[in-house]
């Protein structure tokens, strides 16, 4: 292992290479690094036609972690998971500047470590029958991608894809400390991603590993069990230009909370307002079981953690985000991805073994078009490409699905007065549509597997069923055709047993659910 500059580290890359790198969202983002290669290509024109991978798209939304590679000519290619923080990339995969792939977060990070056994490719069944099926769009994102990376083959009867992608000559890693001999720990980071799968894969394709932490130590100051990528793997190591540069989570200051060096009180942690999405978020707490497993989706489902830690029922269940964390509160925005006061974090190829073969009770994710079949897109919307992430994985195994989400979108104002909703304002656009742009989850599969979902709005709540979307529960004071029906592009199927939402919904008060 030798330590270098950030500079001399991104010469290390030439026109044509594969690069892989680490980091969920705005969490361990090896940015020091990334702002170092558009610097030289800045400066150089090289290197060119680089092909980028990654489990999910790392940045800040605007111009930080991966927004830094979104210059034509730099990248050629990309294959990833997730793009909603990096807009600049989607912006290229949009105006057709590069070919590009969209592959479930969890099918990436096993891509990773499948390579790193020198697998010949990845075979899953994750993807079947929606937009990543090769019979659907295979997971092509633009007009000019026309290479087929997915396959539909047979294994003992059943039908499976089959994952094929080139090897990776580079890796980017984020760490926090790197001992002179070149062994990395995570002492400070909110995730441990897939990054020791990464350098595994590239190391065993005769790739270079380039690490980027805080500090350099002595060699024998770690401690072992902290070490989650040994010398063995890293060829170099480079130090953060700046404390910003290295930030636990991009554009916050480090928070011990997150990374499980320190507890902090949860009960100090702010109430949310009753509005929308407390509303959703109380109706779908309501669906917890005691002692289940569950995961939490970014977005209006972020309430549901807040409404449960406000109801002192945290402790009944396990709340799971994918990159890692196990238990605590996961957190919003930014932050999604973290946990305050987790028991333990887990690398995220673990996590997503754990998903995909059942383990989760309960999974909560959004809403942002739902059509007629109970099928759900989150990935695409016209012309933003936002990408599944761990959506697909997680949705398609859960044992039971809870789509959250408001109505309309794009403007909706609700109140809530003495037990009783108001929509003061409608949301201009329809989410409940005959067909979705993309089928980010399949509701015929769903069917065909026996799995319970549910959708969850702030005023009507809808079960899936065999002869399709019925209506469940309306909330007090709306109407059903001026508020729902008249708001939907198809008529759901009004069920018989039709009732009111819990009314303890609506007060601003603590409903009483721990009792």
């Amino acid at each position: 292992m030798k330590v270098i500059s950030s500079k001399e580290a991104v010469r290390l890359l030439c026109d044509n290479d594969v690069i892989a790198t680490s980091g969920f969202a705005a969490l361990g983002v090896s940015e020091t690094l990334l702002k170092g290669l558009e610097e030289r290509y800045f400066e150089e024109k090289h290197p060119r036609n680089l092909t980028l991978m990654f489990a999910a798209g790392q940045g800040d939304g605007e111009s930080k972690g991966l927004n830094h590679l979104a210059h034509e000519g730099l990248l050629e290619k990309v294959i990833g998971g997730h793009f909603n923080l990096a807009p600049k990339i989607g912006d290229m995969i949009r105006n057709n500047k590069i070919f590009a792939y969209n592959l479930p977060q969890g099918v990436m990070c096993n891509l990773f470590r499948d390579m790193a056994s020198r697998k010949t490719a990845t075979v899953s069944k994750i993807g079947l029958n929606t937009f990543v099926d090769p019979r659907v769009e295979g997971g092509k994102m633009n007009s000019i991608t026309k290479e087929d990376i997915v396959q539909i083959i047979n294994i003992l009867g059943e039908e499976n894809l089959l994952f094929k992608v080139p090897n990776i000559n580079v890796a980017f890693i984020r760490g926090t400390y790197a001992d002179e001999k070149g062994n990395i720990s995570m002492n400070h980071e909110a995730t441990f991603s897939e990054a020791t799968c990464i350098a595994q894969a590239v190391k065993n394709c005769g790739g270079t590993v380039i690490v980027q932490v805080e500090k350099v130590v002595k060699e024998g100051t770690l401690d072992p069990r902290n070490v989650k990528i040994p010398r063995i793997y890293v060829d170099y190591v480079v130090e953060a230009n700046c404390e910003e540069e290295q930030a636990q989570v991009l554009g916050n200051a480090y928070d011990p909370a997150l990374s499980g060096e320190v507890k902090i009180v949860a009960d100090k942690l702010k109430s949310l307002k009753l509005d929308e999405r407390k509303i959703i978020g109380r109706r779908a707490a309501m669906e917890l079981v005691k002692n289940s497993i569950v995961n939490i989706g970014i977005g209006v489902p972020e309430a549901i953690s807040s409404v449960a830690n406000e109801e002192g029922i945290g402790e009944n269940f396990i709340l799971t985000v994918e990159p890692g964390p196990i238990g605590g509160i996961p957190q919003g925005g930014k932050k999604f991805g973290a946990a305050v006061n987790p028991e333990c974090i887990f690398d995220q190829p673990t996590q997503f073994d754990f998903y995909d073969g059942g383990g989760l009770d309960i999974a909560f994710l959004g809403l942002a078009q739902v059509d007629k079949h109970g099928n759900i897109n989150v990935s695409k919307f016209g012309t933003r490409v936002a990408g599944c992430g761990g959506f697909i994985n997680i949705t398609q195994n859960a044992r039971k699905v809870v789509f959250c989400g408001t109505l309309t979108a794009k403007g909706l104002v609700v109140n809530v007065v003495n037990g009783i909703l108001e929509i003061i304002k409608e949301g201009k656009e329809k989410k409940f549509v005959n067909s979705v742009e993309q089928i980010t989850f399949s509701g015929q599969y769903s069917l065909r597997t026996n799995q319970p979902v549910m959708y969850i709005t702030e005023r009507a709540v809808f079960e899936l069923k065999e002869d399709g979307l019925h209506l469940i529960e309306i909330a007090p004071g709306i109407d059903i055709k001026k508020d729902v029906l008249d708001l939907m592009d198809f008529n759901p199927i009004i069920d018989e047993n039709l009732k009111l939402m819990d009314k303890r919904i609506f007060y601003d008060e603590l409903m009483g659910i721990k009792e």
